[in-house]
C-alpha cells in the first residue's frame, strides 16, 4: 500500500505544530511559569528549546522521512544489520498510548469547561464555588467518562476520514482559529487595569525568583517542559516526517514549528498572568490554575461569559490538535505492525484508548484511594511522570545517539537526509561535536537530576 502524503507544506507545519501545541503550552506552561519563578523560567525554557528541542525534532523528522515508516518500523529500515535499536520502537509505541491515557482526560476537562462557561454555570459563583464545581466534576465518574469519550471518538472519526481530507484539512482550520482567538484574548487581558504586575512577573527574569524556586528545580522543570511541549522522544514527529516530501531542509522546518509552538506558549502567558495580577489571583496555584482561578476572573470582567467561552474553546482546540496528531501516530504504528486498513485501525484503537483512559478518569473518584506518590497524588500524576520524566528524555537520548554514532544510523546519513531540499537552516558539520558528545551528557545529567528532585 502506497504511503499517504500531506497535501501542502502549510499542512505539514500546522499539523506538526498542532502535535507540539497542546495542553503543554496552554495548561502546563502557565502553571510551570507560576511555580518556577516567572520570567527566569521562560528564559531557561527557551534556551533548552533551542539547544535540545530543535536538533532532536530534526532527527525525528529525518528518521521518518528517510524510512517512510512509523516509529514501529522505522528502525528496522535504518538500523545496521544485527543491531537492537528497534527495541526503542516498543517504548515509543507504548509512550504514545500512555500519553493519550491521561491527555484525553484533560482535553475532556477543557470541553466540559467550554460547555459549562457557555451555558453560564459559573455566573455568580465565588472562588469557593468555582473550586467546588471543579472538584465536583472530578468526583463525577460518568461526566468525566462522557467528555473523555467525546474527545476519543471525535479524534478517531477525524483520522478515519483520511490524512489529507480529514486530519490535515480540519487541523489547518482549527489551528488558524486557535491563533486568532489567542491574539484577541491576549490583547484583552494585557489591557486590564492592574495587569502590569503580572506582565512584569512573566516577562522580566528575576534571580530572586530563581533562588526562591531552587536553581536545580527550575532547570530540570524547564528541560522537561521543552521535551513535553514539542512531543519529542516518542516518534510523534517522525510520523509527519514520513509523510513529507523532499522539497525542504528539515532543520528549517523544525525551527518554524518550534517558533510557532513558542508563540502559542508565550501568548498563553500574556492571557493568564495580567488577568491573575488584575484580580489578585495567586499565579503558583499549580495544575488547577486555569480551572479554578480563571473562571473567577471571567466572572468579574465585562462580557466575561463570552471571554471565558472563547478561552476554553481555544484550550479545547489546542488539546484536540495534539490528540488528533498522536492518534495519527498510533494509527500509523498499528497499520505498519499488523497490516490493518486505516478504518479498521481506527475502530480497534478507539475502543482500546477508551478502555486505557479509564484509570486516569476514575483516579479522581472511584480509584481516588490509589495515591502513587503519597497523599494528594493521582493516576494522572503517575502517568504524567512516566511520560514527562522517563519516556520523553530517554527516547530523545536514543534518537540522538542513533543519529550521531557509527553504531546507529550515523551522522553522515542523518545530515544528508536533513539537508535534502531547498531553503531553511542546514545541519552543519560544526554541530557534530556538540550533538555527539555534549548534548547526550547534558540529557543524562538533567534526567538523573529530574528523578532525584521528583522523589525528594
Amino acid at each position: 500500500m502506497a504511503r499517504e502524503k500531506l497535501g501542502s507544506r502549510l499542512g505539514f507545519i500546522l499539523l506538526s505544530a498542532g502535535c507540539a501545541i497542546g495542553i503543554g503550552n496552554v495548561w502546563k506552561f502557565p502553571y510551570m511559569v507560576g511555580q518556577y519563578g516567572g520570567g527566569i523560567f521562560v528564559l531557561i525554557y527557551l534556551f533548552f528549546l533551542v539547544i535540545m528541542g530543535v536538533p532532536i525534532m530534526t532527527m525525528e523528522f529525518a528518521m521518518g522521512r528517510a524510512s517512510r515508516k512509523s516509529p514501529a518500523k522505522m528502525y528496522h529500515v535504518l538500523e545496521p544489520a544485527g543491531s537492537k535499536w528497534h527495541v526503542h520502537s516498543y517504548a515509543a509505541v507504548i509512550g504514545n498510548y500512555l500519553l493519550m491515557m491521561f491527555y484525553t482526560t484533560v482535553a475532556g476537562w477543557m470541553l466540559r469547561y467550554f460547555y459549562s462557561t457557555a451555558k453560564g454555570d459559573f455566573v455568580g459563583l465565588d472562588t469557593a464555588g468555582v473550586e467546588s464545581y471543579f472538584n465536583g466534576m472530578l468526583a463525577d465518574p460518568w461526566s468525566m467518562i462522557l467528555f473523555t469519550s467525546i474527545v476519543v471518538i471525535v479524534g478517531f472519526l477525524v483520522c478515519s476520514i483520511g490524512l489529507q481530507k480529514g486530519l490535515e484539512r480540519i487541523t489547518k482550520w482549527m489551528m488558524l482559529a486557535l491563533l486568532a482567538i489567542m491574539i484577541v484574548l491576549a490583547v484583552n487581558s494585557s489591557l486590564m487595569e492592574g495587569g502590569s504586575e503580572g506582565l512584569e512577573f512573566y516577562l522580566k527574569p528575576s534571580l530572586a525568583h530563581l533562588k526562591a524556586a531552587g536553581v536545580g528545580n527550575v532547570i530540570v522543570a524547564a528541560m522537561n517542559q521543552a521535551f513535553f511541549t514539542l512531543s519529542l522522544g516518542m516518534g510523534a514527529m517522525a510520523i509527519f516526517g514520513s509523510y513529507l516530501d523532499k522539497n525542504r531542509r528539515l532543520m528549517g522546518e523544525s525551527i518554524n514549528i518550534a517558533l510557532l509552538d513558542t508563540f502559542v506558549a508565550l501568548v498563553s502567558g500574556l492571557i493568564i498572568f495580567p488577568a491573575c495580577s488584575a484580580y489578585n489571583v495567586e499565579v503558583n496555584a499549580g495544575p488547577p490554575l486555569i480551572f479554578i482561578t480563571l473562571p473567577n476572573i471571567f466572572n468579574n470582567i465585562p462580557m466575561g461569559r463570552l471571554w471565558g467561552s472563547l478561552f476554553f474553546i481555544f484550550l479545547s482546540f489546542a488539546a484536540l490538535s495534539t490528540v488528533f496528531a498522536v492518534f495519527e501516530g498510533i494509527l500509523a504504528c498499528t497499520c505498519d505492525m499488523f497490516g490493518w486498513s486505516r478504518k479498521k485501525s481506527c475502530w480497534i484503537n478507539c475502543i482500546l484508548v477508551l478502555v486505557l483512559s479509564l484509570p486516569c478518569v476514575l483516579g479522581f473518584n472511584v480509584l481516588s484511594g490509589f495515591a502513587p506518590f503519597g497523599e494528594g497524588s493521582t493516576v494522572l500524576d503517575f502517568e504524567d511522570f512516566l511520560v514527562s520524566n522517563i519516556l520523553l528524555p530517554v527516547g530523545s537520548l536514543v534518537f540522538l545517539l542513533f543519529c550521531t554514532t557509527k553504531y546507529g544510523w550515523g551522522w553522515n546519513k542523518f545530515k544528508k537526509e536533513a539537508n535534502i531540499g531547498k531553503g531553511g537552516a542546514k545541519v552543519m558539520d560544526w554541530m557534530r561535536g556538540y550533538l555527539t558528545y555534549v548534548l547526550p551528557v547534558f540529557i543524562v545529567v538533567l534526567f538523573v537530576m529530574g528523578l532525584i528532585n521528583f522523589f525528594k
